[in-house]
């Protein structure tokens, strides 16, 4: 029986009004910055899943570049733009309460804490679990065991007993799996296909509605 259920954050709960590539060209262009790639910002954010801000991640980005923008100018810029536009997927924050009812609910979210955690204020979030880490605070981000044994633990469940809701592959499916807990998969039109690693699949727009409807049908079947 599930006893605790687990949330990734972005593009699980909350998306943003534009797509990230515009931000980050946004972002760039506000502190005077040369055109960065997103290919080249997600590489150098897994390189940094545990520091407390994004200041390293520009600071490698820019190094590799005639610049002299200033990295921790960048990250703030790129933080209140983010922070600006992200929004609540439809219903979840009924979702979150309806669930904390029957079980023990946790945010597991990679990233550098002051990022990750604006983003909680930003939607008014920072009560809306009975836990929630991010890998900035932690010793390994997803999809290290490690960061699962953390909020597994702040939950006081055994990670049979929990199961992880996310969008990426190898982050979460992968990640969640690996550290002994069940995943449900969370798909985007332009992401990655099902896999089969996950013991279901919703759709990015379903996730208030469906969510809640694969734990009630679990719990009918034990």
């Amino acid at each position: 029986m599930s006893q605790a259920v687990v949330f990734d954050l972005d593009y699980t709960l909350a998306v943003p009004r534009q797509d990230r590539a515009t931000i980050l060209s946004e972002a760039a262009a506000a502190a005077g910055a040369p055109e960065l790639s997103r290919s080249d910002y997600l590489a150098a954010h897994r390189r940094n899943l545990t520091q407390e801000t994004r200041e390293p991640i520009f600071e490698e980005l820019l190094a590799e570049r005639n610049t002299d923008a200033d990295p921790a100018e960048l990250a703030r810029t790129y933080r209140e733009t983010i922070a600006a536009s992200l929004e609540p997927l439809p219903g979840v924050e009924e979702m979150l309460d309806r669930l904390r009812a029957e079980y023990r609910v946790g945010l597991l979210t990679n990233g550098p804490v002051r990022a990750q955690r604006d983003k909680l204020s930003t939607l008014g979030w920072e009560n809306a679990f009975d836990a929630a880490l991010v890998t900035g605070e932690l010793a390994a981000g997803k999809p290290d065991r490690r960061a699962f044994e953390a909020i597994i633990d702040e939950l006081d469940v055994d990670p049979a007993d929990a199961i992880y809701i996310g969008d990426e592959v190898e982050a979460d499916v992968y990640g969640a799996t690996n550290a002994g807990l069940q995943a449900i998969q969370v798909l985007q039109s332009d992401g990655p296909d099902p896999d089969s690693r996950a013991m279901a699949h919703v759709e990015q727009a379903d996730v208030a509605t469906a969510v809640p409807r694969i734990l009630d049908s679990m719990e009918q079947n034990m």
